[in-house]
């Protein structure tokens, strides 16, 4: 009897570490690679069969921009870790009455748990230094609120609660080490990394260095801007040097946190990628372009490395974008940014043995468009 109570106790104790596993997470993020799966298109594969395609590229980090519960359901018991966005329009509602943020929680994240592997919230989009001062005012409040409505679940440890900042939070960024918040952001940005810091949420920046050379041509070498051998650009101030502008983008993230005191924080890329495809003002909106970038970012990441100023910090991104999304406004590139064509088939080879420009046409045969 005794021997009999003891392999039930140690079941019990094997069945209690997997569960744990299951719902404990470091993070959000698995690896170092993961894709923004954007649906602003009519003409795209269903989720089902973009499960199928981020299974063949090995792709397991995969963010969207909203809790749409078809993709969630698609998701489910695939392995994927997804996180989900809260939008922009919801930032103001959650701030104010986090009863509905609770209810949010729970009927977009809880509910899907944990078959869908939800790790993370986005709580807006490059909220900060967008000029809407009402918005800015209500992120912090509706991640707040977000957050706690996950504490009361005892989900705080499984989903990671970031929101992901663009460029233009920064008053300068060259060279690296002159990099600070602009005047107008910090008055919101302190008390979020504050928020943050004692949640262990990372900053998130979207990066784009086809947009600053797309700016900025004649002052900017387009090798530097795709990984390829140049000079680079040398900081005299913390004598480093940068081969390539996306790493002298993510250290001037961080000598900006670390100007505002907030040396420790990680910055993770939640966006970077390269347009194939641009209006006659984007000439380096190139498929040869956009193939060279991703490409030798995609070697870049897979080298585990932190960048000049941070180089214990293995650096972590999401692709943008898993597809070219035919409705999206604005200029031609916004359009062309998908490593993936709508009928599933690769837009240029970037090195994913298992995607063939030849892919079956089944992946799109029962598409929901």
């Amino acid at each position: 009897m005794r021997s009999s109570k003891l392999l039930l106790l140690k079941f019990f104790f094997v069945f209690f570490i997997l569960t744990s596993i299951e719902f404990q997470v470091d993070g959000a993020f698995v690896g170092t690679y993961g894709i923004n799966y954007g649906r602003i298109a009519d003409n795209i594969p269903s989720p089902e069969k973009v499960v199928l395609l981020l299974k063949q590229a090995k792709i397991r980090n995969v963010r969207i921009y909203d809790a749409d519960h078809t993709v969630l359901e698609a998701f489910s018991g695939t392995g994927l870790d997804l996180v989900v966005g809260l939008p922009n329009g919801f930032l103001k509602e959650m701030s104010s009455n986090a009863d509905h943020a609770f209810s949010w929680v729970k009927e977009n994240v809880q509910s899907f748990l944990p078959k869908t592997r939800i790790r993370g919230i986005a709580i807006g989009n490059e909220v900060l230094g967008g000029g809407d001062s009402e918005l800015a005012g209500a992120l912090l409040g509706a991640a707040k609120n977000v957050y706690n409505a996950l504490k009361k679940m005892n989900l705080e440890d499984t989903v990671q609660i970031t929101t992901a900042h663009s460029q233009a939070v920064f008053s300068d960024s060259y060279p690296p080490s002159s990099c600070v918040f602009k005047e107008n952001v910090v008055q919101f940005m302190k008390p979020l990394l504050e928020f943050f810091q004692q949640i262990d949420s990372p900053f998130c920046l979207n990066a784009y260095p086809f947009l600053a050379y797309t700016y900025n041509p004649k002052e900017i070498d387009i090798n530097y801007a795709l990984f390829k051998p140049t000079e680079g650009i040398y900081d005299p101030k913390t004598d480093l040097h940068y081969d390539n502008m996306l790493d002298a983008q993510i250290d001037a993230a961080y000598m900006a946190l670390q100007d505002a005191g907030f040396k420790k924080m990680e910055v993770m890329i939640t966006e970077t990628g390269w347009a194939s495809k641009g209006d006659s003002d984007e000439p380096a909106a190139t498929p040869e372009n956009a193939r060279t970038y991703n490409y030798n970012l995609r070697k870049r990441l897979a080298k585990k490395k932190g960048t000049p100023l941070r180089p214990k910090t293995v650096l972590k991104a999401y692709i943008f974008a898993l597809f070219n999304e035919n409705s999206k406004p604005g200029k031609s590139s916004e359009t062309h940014f998908g490593l993936f064509k709508p009928d599933g088939t690769i837009s240029y080879d970037i090195g994913f043995n298992s995607l063939k420009s030849d892919a079956p046409k089944s992946l799109i045969s029962s598409s929901k468009v």
